[in-house]
């Protein structure tokens, strides 16, 4: 039997690991969405609002060098 007394909850994810990680897929769909509406909902440029979202959402996510 585990001694309950002893047992600790994992400490929370520090915010300079979440800000350092790869952006997911979700998070770069979301923009690119967001490119295509405010194109006014124009069709064809998928390729390119998925690479300009990328671009975007990882320079939104990598630390400045000071």
């Amino acid at each position: 039997m585990k001694d309950s007394r002893n047992t600790r909850p994992d400490p929370p994810t520090s915010t300079l690991e979440n800000e350092t990680a790869e952006p997911t897929q979700e998070q770069i769909r979301q923009r690119a969405y967001e490119l295509y509406q405010e194109r006014g909902r124009e069709d064809g440029h998928e390729l390119d609002d998925w690479l300009q979202a990328e671009a975007e959402v990882t320079q939104e996510r990598t630390p400045v060098a000071a």
